[in-house]
């Protein structure tokens, strides 16, 4: 077992509490998903959203789906001009065997985010 890292965001149509807990829930299920990852493999997460998602904060959808023991960090994105609205990221740190090869997940308009990562763009 060895210690990895992955990124991951989505995007949330609008600032509103269930909004941003219903699309961080959906992200870290895909990434669970596609990782192989359960929260006792989970080392730490930390969670940034744009400066216009202020009414929830993403960790609460993690402790909500299972990774209530994980240690778990909100703060806010630097706000770039002309960078994309809306949308929460996510560095996961996490134990996985040496052969792992992380999948980035990014989901919604984030896809763009990193289109080059064709293997982060969720099917």
């Amino acid at each position: 077992m060895r210690l990895f890292a992955l990124r991951g965001a989505i995007s949330v149509e609008r600032n509103g509490a269930q909004e941003i807990l219903d699309a961080t829930r959906d992200l870290m299920q895909a990434i669970a998903q596609r990782n192989g990852l359960t929260p006792e493999r989970v080392v730490s997460c930390i969670f940034t959203v744009t400066e216009d998602l202020d009414a929830e904060f993403p960790a609460v959808a993690a402790r909500a789906i299972g990774f209530d023991t994980v240690p778990l960090l909100c703060a806010r994105e630097i706000p770039v001009p002309g960078s994309m609205p809306r949308v929460i990221r996510v560095l996961i740190h996490y134990h996985a065997d040496d052969d792992h090869k992380p999948a980035h997940v990014f989901l919604g308009e984030a896809r763009a985010l990193r289109a080059d990562l064709t293997a982060a763009q969720a099917q």
